[in-house]
């Protein structure tokens, strides 16, 4: 069967869809904004938008808690299409999580199943001259993108990384940044993590990457996420101790 070309037309709609999802949306309100919109206009069930900052993913947005779990998963993996495609600055297609590509990163291909997802596409913010994130969507059946939805997907996150991108990065209300974009309050959670990997790198000695390692490590270990275990090392209630 021939494809029909991804024309001036299709493209049109497809913005001005995604133009309508975001009108009259606040700075802190396009990345979620744009997730619902992508369910919309896309064969997917799900969708997630986050900053890679440290080698972490910060989220940004999630359209629902299953998504927003996925995020939370990839982040304690330090593993998974999203962070795939974070470091390379190229989409990342995985069809099918239950099958062929269950290869690929095998606990997060496990624990993505076990949520009902069996596919997920990885769209980079930017690319492998500047990539800062990912907008990921996800799918409860395997299959690919047709060439014009991938069109369509590779269009919304082109628009998230120009709305990014646009935002200050100074703000008189004091709004902090993260590799110089402006989050307001959409990060705030993960502050910890970055606390966290602080106060081990003073317990043990170490530098940032191998207290990041231990806190994914000792997370999967007691089948939580970094979050979970970042707040009991901020209140002083985990510590980890030198070997």
């Amino acid at each position: 069967m021939t494809v029909r070309p991804w024309d001036e037309p299709d493209r049109a709609w497809a913005a001005d869809a995604i133009a309508e999802g975001v009108r009259g949306a606040g700075p802190g309100e396009i990345p979620k904004r744009l997730c619902h919109v992508a369910v919309r206009l896309l064969p997917v069930s799900g969708a997630s938008v986050s900053l890679c900052s440290g080698g972490m993913p910060v989220p940004l947005g999630a359209g629902d808690e299953r998504a927003a779990l996925l995020m939370e998963i990839q982040a304690t993996l330090g593993d998974g299409p999203c962070l795939h495609a974070a470091r390379t600055g190229a989409p990342v297609i995985a069809a099918d999580l239950s099958g062929r590509d269950a290869h690929r990163w095998p606990v997060f291909a496990q624990q993505a199943t076990a949520a009902g997802v069996r596919a997920v596409y990885a769209l980079p913010l930017g690319d492998s001259g500047g990539c800062v994130g990912t907008l990921d969507l996800y799918r409860d059946t395997p299959g690919v993108l047709s060439t014009r939805e991938l069109h369509t997907a590779t269009l919304m996150a082109g628009v998230m990384t120009v709305a990014l991108s646009a935002l200050p990065t100074d703000d008189p209300t004091g709004s902090r940044t993260v590799d110089g974009f402006w989050l307001s309050e959409l990060a705030t959670e993960h502050d910890e993590v970055h606390q966290a990997i602080g106060m081990i790198m003073a317990q043990l000695g170490v530098a940032s990457d191998e207290a990041l390692a231990r806190l994914r490590g000792h997370a999967f270990a007691r089948g939580l996420t970094v979050l979970d275990v970042a707040h009991e090392v901020v209140a002083h209630r985990e510590r980890f101790e030198r070997d």
